[in-house]
């Protein structure tokens, strides 16, 4: 089971980093999750260079494809050649986006009336897509997910571990990471946002 985290130039860290760090956690089940670039090397908001594991194409093969956030975001929804490269099937495909990610999901046509989370700056972007933005860190319609804060990308690999591997094996890797002392807490908000946020379809 592989994971495509999309990540373009002027990305924000802690959208890509995180969720991919938190998937990563499962490999030995079988769940791994790779940073997946539309060029070799991408350059972060803040000028840290990463190597892309993955060229944009694997998004075609990934079981989960998650479009992280940055700077830049609007540069790709206007950028036509680029979105050709992200022929995503929800039928097939568990897609989600982090924060500005939700711009790209909009554009790419795959909302529907659904409403977003994202973040507070890209916000009246996306709502000048005709898209609603919801006051909630997730939202979760059958294979489609979104994500608003950066700290939500905890939810959003939260939600994908629990899709793929079952609710278990995201208590275990947030219940790992969660700061000393607030494991239970910190998995039981994790949990209770991605249940909330969720809405199953059919």
């Amino acid at each position: 089971m592989q994971v495509a985290v999309v990540t373009f130039d002027g990305f924000n860290e802690l959208d890509s980093f995180i969720a991919s760090a938190l998937i990563n956690r499962c490999r030995k089940d079988g769940l791994e999750a790779f940073i997946t670039t539309p060029t070799p090397a991408v350059t972060s908001m803040n000028g840290v260079e990463v190597t892309g594991q993955r060229p944009l194409a694997f998004v075609t093969e990934a079981d989960v494809v998650l479009i992280g956030s940055g700077v830049r975001t609007r540069d790709v929804v206007a950028d036509d050649r680029l979105l050709s490269m992200l022929p995503l099937d929800p039928s097939r495909q568990l897609i989600g986006s982090q924060c500005s990610g939700a711009l790209v999901l909009a554009r790419l046509g795959l909302l529907g009336g659904m409403p977003v989370c994202t973040d507070m700056t890209s916000r009246p972007f996306v709502e000048a897509c005709d898209v609603t933005v919801l006051d909630a860190p997730f939202h979760a319609e059958g294979n489609i997910a979104t994500a608003g804060g950066c700290l939500a990308s905890q939810y959003l690999a939260a939600w994908v571990i629990t899709r793929m591997l079952g609710e278990d094996a995201a208590r275990d890797v947030i219940g790992y990471v969660a700061p000393v002392g607030e494991n239970q807490e910190t998995v039981e908000r994790a949990l209770r946002a991605v249940h909330a946020g969720q809405v199953v379809l059919g």
